[in-house]
């Protein structure tokens, strides 16, 4: 069988653009093959073919060669995510875990933590040759470095979600898909602020973009990243909602804009004239989560509040606040995008308007006894005992 040549592929900066460069041996059907993609140009500074650096061309690139050639993409990430020691093909054989992840469209946050949590799997096992690793070394693994580092069980499950994936991906192993199991979610009881906490924070956040962006993020029930991509153009004023295109789970779904909100919300976009994103960083790039977290975190300070509050702390307040008021699970549900009742059910825990009109069996119990007692004969729980 015919060997196939190897395409390296490489990101650099060139005359202040990002490029990524094609390299190979001279071969005349590769040369013919890059011809066929646009604004592909030979550079002699380089001694490379380059495209510009976009998710478009890297899927182009990929699809161009898949039968062609042998891609090794080992030097393409912009972020070396494993600092680890691994051979040569090992990196290959994560990089390309990490284009065939990107090929299923995955979000890059899931992606960046699923390569991460293989790439930490394979190197402490890097002694063991891979189709040796069986669910035993999953196992292992999960004694060792998850007791140590002490994981959260979220992230077990994550890491045997990123597991799953990689043995689909590269079959080789001797990891038994059926016996992975994930361990079973934690059971903890979501922060909830009371509506004059979210009252509070709104006050003392002085600044017109971070008061909108608060307002936004209870006001909607939006996740915090959903808020740093929401486009303009998502924005629908006239009929009072907003669209969240691929929320989590890659959903869309419309949202309500609160009509107390729209009078900060022209005022913030008349002030900031943003232009693409509803909210915007340097350069109008996309907005840092980071920074909602800081500066949410100020007010919550400002306001006197000791609870640990995040941006998700606002949209599990709306979630519980909404149920309060009367709405039901089913609309919550689907506000908020959840793929599952049940994940919606957890509310019902923390919502208080339900659960402040049961009454105590103590209660009853002594609301009968006084009932018809004279003054005299009501025993009072706060009394009538030896000092």
């Amino acid at each position: 069988m015919k060997k196939l040549p190897t395409v390296t592929l490489e990101r650099k900066t060139h005359r202040k653009q990002s490029r990524i460069l094609i390299k190979f041996e001279y071969n005349a059907a590769l040369i013919a093959l890059i011809r066929t993609l646009k604004n592909a140009l030979w550079s002699a500074t380089l001694k490379s073919w380059n495209v510009k650096d976009t998710d478009e061309n890297l899927a182009l690139i990929i699809k161009l060669f898949a039968d062609k050639a042998i891609i090794n993409s080992t030097h393409l990430q912009k972020k070396n995510l494993y600092q680890r020691q691994l051979n040569e093909d090992q990196k290959i054989l994560l990089n390309n875990f990490f284009l065939y992840l990107r090929g299923k469209r995955y979000r890059k946050s899931t992606i960046d933590t699923y390569v991460f949590f293989v790439a930490d799997f394979i190197a402490f096992h890097t002694k063991k040759d891979l189709k040796s690793l069986d669910n035993r070394s999953v196992e292992e693994y999960i004694e060792v470095i998850f007791i140590k580092r002490k994981y959260a069980i979220s992230t077990q499950r994550q890491f045997i979600s990123a597991l799953k994936l990689f043995i689909v991906f590269c079959p080789k192993t001797m990891i038994n898909d059926l016996e992975l199991a994930r361990p079973k979610r934690s059971k903890k009881l979501p922060n909830v602020l009371a509506p004059e906490d979210i009252v509070a924070i709104l006050q003392v956040t002085k600044n017109l973009k971070h008061r909108a962006i608060i307002a936004l993020l209870y006001s909607s029930g939006l996740r915090v990243g959903e808020v740093t991509g929401l486009q303009l153009s998502h924005i629908d004023i006239g009929r009072n909602q907003l669209k969240v295109v691929s929320g989590k789970g890659r959903k869309d779904r419309f949202v309500i804009l609160a009509k107390t909100f729209l009078p900060l919300l022209n005022n913030y976009l008349s002030t900031y004239k943003p232009h693409f994103y509803f909210i915007e960083g340097p350069n109008r790039k996309r907005y840092s989560e980071s920074s909602i977290r800081k500066f949410l975190h100020n007010s919550v300070v400002l306001a006197g509040i000791k609870k640990h509050v995040t941006p998700h702390t606002l949209r599990h307040s709306y979630a519980t606040h909404l149920l309060e008021n009367g709405v039901s699970l089913r609309h919550i549900q689907e506000l908020l995008g959840h793929s599952k009742p049940e994940t919606t059910m957890i509310y019902t825990h923390v919502a208080k308007k339900d659960l402040l009109e049961i009454q105590s069996p103590l209660d009853t119990i002594l609301l009968s006894l006084n009932k018809n007692a004279n003054r005299e004969q009501k025993f009072l729980l706060s009394g009538n005992g030896d000092p």
